[in-house]
């Protein structure tokens, strides 16, 4: 009983994601934004995220690294 409701919401999900999508693509916002010039304003939004995501892995890999030298783990 479990797997037969759950592939009827599934596939209710699945339908209802295809009746969402339209023909037309609406990027409104995006032609707006680069017609302002606010689009790398958001690219350089983006690209500080992700380089704070690198630098705090990159932290979190060398502090590892010392605890696993200090603990003789391979």
């Amino acid at each position: 009983m479990k797997r037969i409701s759950l592939l009827l919401l599934s596939l209710l999900l699945i339908t209802g994601n295809l009746y969402a999508q339209s023909t037309e693509p609406a990027v409104g916002m995006a032609d707006k934004l680069r017609e302002d010039g606010k689009i790398w304003v958001v690219v350089a939004v983006i690209a500080v995220i992700f380089a704070g995501i690198a630098i705090n892995m990159l932290r979190i890999d060398a502090k590892l690294r010392k605890i696993e030298k200090e603990l003789n783990i391979k």
